[in-house]
């Protein structure tokens, strides 16, 4: 492919090697392998992000491998929840949870969480209430700690169960209705081969410019929550080397071996609001375009719902209301759109409805 000369340029970049365009992935497993971690704290959007890079793929059945535990839901990276695969979370965790711990030492100093022989007490019973294959929900784990003496509530519990996660004592288990479940880490997640930091810090690189790229060192570092020291680090040791382009002012790294696609025009998405191609950068000047963001104002919220994108670039937001039959889509837009990308836009909100499995109901503002 031609080297990146403009923002244009990389977010077209990005939309193939994130997979928005181009060969979809054939299940939602693929998808966590080929990100290496998906932000995930609003589970729901996060089932979209998988879904609308798989083909023919229904909410059901991208929560299918979830309930399996062939895709697992933990605090790693920044203190957010991800989704990563059973076969990445020990060494992502192992690379990632000193510095999470360290970024959380006030608030946990804060809940009398930095006493290690109270955190030992904690994750002891928890161990012991989720052997045997038992999956518990956040309520039932209240009382397994009260059992041994624990009272947690609110930031306290929070904090407990995240120190659990971090320290690989408990994972995510499958949902129950609607509520979420934790599981022994031990008997939910199967062993793996274990890395060097070295090592560690390499694979992060190399898997998140591969399928991120065209992407910066301070890029890197926002998303895998490591110090910039340490993201050069990774970078470096990166196998084959990473190419370098100078775009606009800023040194974007991607690797060499580009996967090439046509990019639709129009090219029109509904992202969730914690999309791997928003949320993964620490600069946001390639997807938002200069001429509609700075005329907004703050008391503008079109930007705090999830986002409308137009050939990559940021160009509204949209937000989703569902009943038994009906999935509501609200979708506002800051610039007026062509009849061609007025269809593409009924276009992807149709393929939600079916991910969703409900009729569409559309609306449409502008300004």
């Amino acid at each position: 492919m031609p080297a990146p000369k403009t923002h244009a340029d990389i977010a077209k970049r990005r939309l193939i090697n994130e997979r928005l365009i181009g060969a979809p992935f054939r299940t939602g497993e693929s998808v966590v392998e080929s990100l290496c971690a998906v932000q995930a704290q609003d589970y729901l959007g996060a089932l979209w992000a998988l879904g609308q890079r798989v083909a023919a793929s229904s909410e059901a059945s991208v929560e299918k491998a979830f309930q399996a535990g062939r895709i697992l839901r933990t605090h790693v990276l920044r203190p957010t929840w991800h989704f990563v695969l059973p076969s990445d979370i020990a060494w992502l965790l192992g690379l990632t949870a000193p510095r999470i711990k360290a970024v959380s030492a006030y608030y946990l100093r804060k809940e009398g969480l930095d006493d290690a022989k109270l955190v030992l007490k904690s994750q002891r019973a928890l161990a012991r209430a989720l052997e045997g294959g038992q999956f518990l929900t956040r309520e039932e784990l209240v009382s397994a700690l009260a059992g041994a003496g624990i009272q947690a509530a609110g930031l306290r519990l929070g904090y407990l169960l995240i120190l659990a996660e971090l320290d690989a004592v408990i994972c995510s288990g499958p949902r129950r209705g609607k509520k979420f479940t934790y599981a022994s880490f031990q008997e939910r997640v199967p062993k793996a081969p274990e890395r060097t930091r070295a090592e560690a810090m390499a694979e992060l690189a190399q898997r998140y410019f591969a399928s991120h790229g065209p992407a910066t060192i301070h890029d890197f570092a926002w998303w895998s929550g490591l110090s910039v020291t340490d993201a050069k680090r990774g970078a470096a040791s990166c196998s084959p080397a990473l190419e370098s382009y100078n775009v606009e002012g800023k040194t974007f790294l991607f690797c060499s071996e580009q996967r090439s696609a046509r990019l639709p025009m129009p090219c029109v998405h509904l992202l969730p609001n914690y999309d791997e191609f928003l949320i993964a950068y620490k600069h946001h000047e390639v997807t938002l375009a200069p001429n509609l963001v700075q005329p907004l104002g703050r008391e503008n919220n079109v930007f705090s719902n999830h986002l409308v994108t137009l050939d990559g670039r940021v160009v509204g937001g949209w937000r989703r209301e569902l009943d038994k039959q009906l999935v509501r889509i609200h979708a506002r837009v800051l610039c007026k759109l062509s009849p061609g990308e007025r269809r593409a836009l009924e276009a992807v909100a149709e393929r939600y409805a079916e991910f969703v499995g409900k009729q569409l109901e559309l609306s449409v503002s502008f300004g």
